[in-house]
């Protein structure tokens, strides 16, 4: 099996860590700066911190966020919400993200996903992408923390914006997202079947299983909150799992 990337998911609203179910209903969980250095001292592969409201209000909140976590965190971090611009994406490297996710501003106007890998480099340039499913293998890509419909099928959409430049993808199912029933594998083998750059899945995960199957269709790392955050399970215990299974991740 290949190497699998274990990354927590922070998703954050104004200072507080957040989780909700189907990106909806969201609870305060706690301070982002204590978890974050929790999952990084618990052996985390890289951390995500998503500003949840930032597209809506059009700004990014998260730089002091990433500015203090980047002081006594030493893996890489993403950092996605309310990225509209080059300079954006500048700032956010500037306080400490290695890599920007972007999506809604990219589905506003692809180019940006060329000129941030022209730019930083593909390697910093993630897809985000919220998708919701349409039909029998057919999902639509959703912006806004899965508010607003875009139109566009998930599949080719992400296929584009690889050939733009986008180096990562970041795939949450929003169907599956909170909900505790496992990732959406049908949805991960299409995508990992049209694109070659890795594919980090988020939404759904329940049982170290969901690592297996994930795995076993290319997906080359899996986001992790609500398993994390109320403690049903510690990164150790998912990384024993993994290796339990045969996969390989670093301990």
């Amino acid at each position: 099996m290949p190497g699998l990337r274990i990354i927590p998911r922070l998703d954050i609203k104004g200072p507080n860590l957040i989780k909700g179910i189907q990106l909806e209903g969201l609870r305060v969980v706690g301070d982002p700066q204590a978890f974050a250095l929790r999952y990084y001292e618990q052996g985390a592969d890289e951390l995500v911190f998503m500003d949840i409201v930032a597209s809506l209000y059009q700004r990014n909140s998260l730089s002091d966020i990433i500015r203090r976590a980047a002081h006594r965190i030493f893996v890489p971090i993403t950092v996605g919400g309310g990225l509209r611009s080059v300079a954006d994406v500048h700032t956010a490297l500037r306080s400490g993200a290695d890599k920007v996710a972007i999506n809604t501003a990219a589905i506003a106007r692809p180019e940006l996903i060329s000129e941030v890998a022209q730019r930083f480099g593909s390697q910093c340039m993630v897809l985000s992408v919220e998708a919701k499913r349409t039909g029998p293998g057919h999902w639509e890509a959703y912006t806004d923390n899965g508010r607003e419909r875009t139109g566009l099928d998930v599949v080719d959409w992400i296929a584009r914006a690889v050939e733009l430049g986008a180096g990562e993808v970041l795939l949450t199912a929003v169907d599956k997202e909170g909900t505790r029933r496992g990732l959406d594998i049908q949805l991960l083998q299409a995508v990992n079947a049209r694109v070659g750059v890795p594919v980090i899945a988020s939404g759904g995960f329940g049982d170290p299983l969901d690592l297996k199957r994930a795995a076993e269709v290319g997906t080359s790392g899996v986001a992790i909150a609500d398993a994390l955050h109320w403690d049903r399970m510690t990164l150790p215990q998912i990384k024993q799992a993994a290796r339990d299974q045969g996969l390989e991740v670093r301990l």
